[in-house]
């Protein structure tokens, strides 16, 4: 009896070290929910068998079970089982009394079973909500294990968090609202749910400080990035350069000319900001990339103000006859609501994120729309086979073969049908349309693809 004592005190010894040789840290000694703590609902925590199991409990709110301690960088390792219930792993969270009477707000990593399938994918609880979702990275989509343990890792360093399920990674997001705070494990909330449903973490553990090693980075994981005007480390790898440097209009000319508009066009706080005009007066002219681009990878944000109208086209030619205006292919960016082009066209082919009078945008649902006066991000992505999507707030919402024979045909019934080859160029500047409305853009990023 005493060498089997022993042999464990020596087996729990060696564990320990290992785990202090590496830098890991446990956040669950498997027994007792010490250093832990429950916030906002009253779903049941308890330990069993060595894991925590959170069950619902009817009509209340989202609950917690947060850590005493907050942490800032770090990489978080735990594994997690789950039946048919939507739950999350809180990072940098925080809960307040002035902010929502203490409402957790904050990061959540997402676990979701259902066919959805967005595991890994970044929440912003109780404040922005949806960041990173599975439909800009499919092979997320994959990561998750419906019936048994799936392992999940955290990587929160700098402005930078990344994810992986089952080492599959599914994230990679930049932002910078919120450099530290507690961890913490969701029971989502339920109206009626008799006998309730659970979900069960296990091996929690923590690397913090100079202990810290990241994985190496992906360059097949799309980036989110939410901070202005910046490339990240991931996106430089992927070879992505910034179209629009928040200073000035270097690398940008009018229409026919290699400099920008005299005026009209102005940066202002890292904003790039086409001011309003008189409908019925002149324009100040499109906006160009001096450079050019075949095939391309373009994301940028917008802010629209009421009414406003404005466009990013592509595959643009310029003629003396329109002098401040080029001709190309259009992502839309419009107020739906306010201005009359919305109505106009054929099927909604002239609202926010359509192929300009030709092909309708799949509408997103409100919640991943921001309104008027807020930021949206769209993306244009022009693969050198010609096929080409057009992206709002990571949903794709049109998808095109240009060049294909339902390209030709919706371009003969559309405005530009007495446009020969229209949008059919090799290669095309980036222009940034001048409608007379007021609109602003910010981190307009580009990379070439090959």
């Amino acid at each position: 009896m005493k060498k089997n004592y022993l042999l464990l005190l020596f087996v729990l010894f060696s564990v320990a070290a290992v785990a202090q040789s590496t830098g890991w840290k446990n956040l669950f000694d498997g027994k007792t929910l010490k250093g832990w703590h429950q916030l906002n609902g009253k779903a049941k925590y308890e330990v069993v068998n060595g894991t925590i199991i959170g069950t619902t409990v009817s009509n209340t709110p989202n609950s917690f079970l947060a850590t005493d301690e907050t942490y800032g960088d770090f990489i978080l390792e735990l594994e997690l089982k789950v039946g048919e219930m939507n739950s999350g792993v809180q990072i940098r969270s925080l809960s307040l009394p002035e902010v929502n009477n203490g409402r957790v707000h904050g990061y959540q990593v997402e676990i979701d079973p259902s066919d959805r399938a967005w595991s890994g994918g970044i929440y912003d609880e109780a404040r922005r909500g949806w960041m990173y979702t599975t439909e800009i990275n499919p092979a997320g989509k994959k990561a998750f294990n419906k019936t048994g343990w799936n392992k999940y890792r955290i990587e929160a360093i700098g402005s930078v968090i990344r994810t992986w399920v089952n080492g599959i990674p599914v994230t990679y997001m930049v932002d910078d609202m919120t450099p530290k705070g507690f961890i913490a494990l969701q029971v989502h909330a339920v109206k009626e749910r008799p006998g309730g449903a659970s979900i069960q973490w296990k091996n929690i553990r923590i690397q913090t400080g100079a202990a810290m090693k990241p994985m190496p980075l992906d360059l097949s994981t799309p980036v989110a990035n939410y901070t202005t005007n910046t490339i990240s480390p991931l996106e430089k790898a992927q070879g992505f350069s910034l179209l629009f440097n928040g200073v000035d209009l270097t690398g940008w000319r009018s229409v026919l000319k290699q400099t920008p508009p005299e005026k009209g066009w102005v940066v202002e706080n890292g904003l790039l900001h086409i001011l309003p005009s008189e409908s019925t007066g002149p324009k100040y002219g499109d906006l160009l990339t001096v450079k050019q681009y075949k095939a391309f990878e373009l994301v940028f944000d917008f802010k629209l103000t009421e009414g406003a109208n404005s466009g990013i086209k592509y595959f643009v030619t310029e003629s003396p006859e329109s002098q401040r205006a080029g001709l190309g292919l259009e992502y839309q960016i419009l107020d739906d609501e306010r201005h009359p082009d919305a109505k106009m066209g054929v099927e909604g082919n002239r609202t926010l994120g359509s192929l300009y009078d030709m092909i309708p945008s799949v509408k997103v649902e409100p919640r991943f729309q921001q309104k008027i006066g807020e930021w949206n991000q769209g993306k244009i992505i022009v693969y050198p086979n010609n096929k080409v999507e057009h992206w709002l707030n990571g949903f794709k919402v049109v998808e095109y073969e240009r060049g294909s024979n339902i390209y030709k045909v919706l371009v003969a019934h559309s405005k530009y049908a007495k446009n020969k080859n229209f949008g059919m160029g090799e290669q095309t500047p980036i222009l940034i349309q001048d409608h007379n409305n007021s609109v602003y853009f910010r981190s307009i990023k580009i990379r070439e693809l090959k």
